[in-house]
């Protein structure tokens, strides 16, 4: 019973299910996860654990960075619940935007050609600052729409 209800516990959790969206796609390490999701390396290294622990992860060492990825042997019922997963996520606003933070981090990655946590630091600095950048635009365009002021 244990083997069948684990998997369900552990996808119970919103950060684990977007890592093990962002799993699903390719082979990360611990650093792009941070990148694309911005949280802190001991958050993401906990719930990989997690994850690794109930069997739904491989890993493997490349120098000190530790690369993840979905098995590919997974026991029925995982392979079962990450497929209701991925349906059921498909459109999802925060999976899509996510897959997109990957996209961008990749990006990042090939133009300072390196995959260290200094160069995953300074993408999440960058995405921040672009965030609120959006932010206070679309804070600028809602107050435009309720009727407030004309600021450019």
């Amino acid at each position: 019973m244990k083997s069948t209800t684990r998997p369900f516990q552990l996808l119970s959790d919103e950060t684990r299910i977007r890592i093990l969206m962002l799993l699903m796609g390719r082979e990360l390490c611990v650093c792009q996860i941070m990148g694309v999701l911005g949280i802190p390396q001991p958050l993401v290294s906990r719930n990989l654990t997690l994850l690794s622990d109930a069997g739904l992860l491989c890993e493997r060492r490349e120098g000190t960075l530790m690369f993840y990825a979905v098995r590919r042997d997974l026991p029925a019922s995982s392979r079962q619940a990450t497929a209701i997963l991925k349906h059921e996520l498909n459109g999802d606003r925060t999976i899509r935007e996510d897959l997109q933070s990957l996209a961008d981090c990749h990006g990042f990655q090939k133009v300072t050609g390196k995959c260290d946590m200094e160069t995953f630091l300074e993408f999440m600095k960058k995405k921040k600052g672009k965030r609120q950048n959006v932010s206070v635009l679309r804070n600028i365009h809602q107050r435009r729409l309720i009727g407030g002021t004309n600021e450019k």
